[in-house]
């Protein structure tokens, strides 16, 4: 680096375009197997293993978290004698999210057979950004807002073990394949 000559902006500049070239020289004197290989699906294979990695990941944290973070905050309004108002809220964000999730499902029908339910991530990833500035809301949006919060992701929650636990169409359909496949083999070696 010539960072004593005053010219710190121009190396690393210099070294980008440096190692674009570098890149495309690579590139260029790569044999044709390499050429032809399926980057753009190898890259979408490899993403989808990431997201779906990060999906396993917060699935089983999310529940201990939620945990956590709802008797921390029942904690707060034990501490300023607020503790009564706790079900209010809670029981208004069970029926929002409930609202929520049928509505979703009424607009896009086709979520009823996905394989991800993603009206639910969306509604777990917006109510848990309500949920995280309870701290910094005034003091009555601290006792109502994050326990709103935790009734709907709650809920959510729920929602989701229901999903999982549905069993799908496309396995249904597959295993009438099946069954129909081995109904015929069976008839035949008579």
């Amino acid at each position: 680096m010539n960072v004593a000559a005053g010219q710190s902006g121009d190396p690393e500049k210099l070294n980008v375009d440096h190692i674009i070239d570098k890149a495309r020289n690579l590139w260029d004197t790569s044999p044709q197997p390499v050429k032809r290989f399926p980057w753009n699906r190898a890259l979408e294979n490899f993403i989808q293993l990431i997201l779906d990695l990060v999906v396993a990941v917060v699935k089983y944290l999310c529940v201990p978290l939620l945990a956590v973070s709802s008797l921390s905050e029942m904690s707060y309004c034990a501490h300023h004698k607020k503790l009564s108002f706790v079900p209010l809220p809670l029981l208004i964000g069970i029926v929002v999210a409930g609202i929520l999730k049928e509505t979703a499902l009424e607009l896009s029908p086709l979520l009823k057979d996905a394989e991800v339910p993603w009206h639910l991530i969306a509604i777990a990833i917006f109510f848990s950004l309500i949920k995280l500035p309870g701290p910094y809301y005034p003091y009555w949006g601290r006792i109502f807002i994050p326990h709103f919060a935790n009734g709907v992701l709650w809920r959510t929650i729920w929602s989701a073990f229901l999903w999982y636990r549905k069993p799908r169409k496309a396995s249904q359909s597959m295993l009438k394949q099946d069954s129909v496949i081995g109904s015929n083999s069976g008839t035949n070696k008579n």
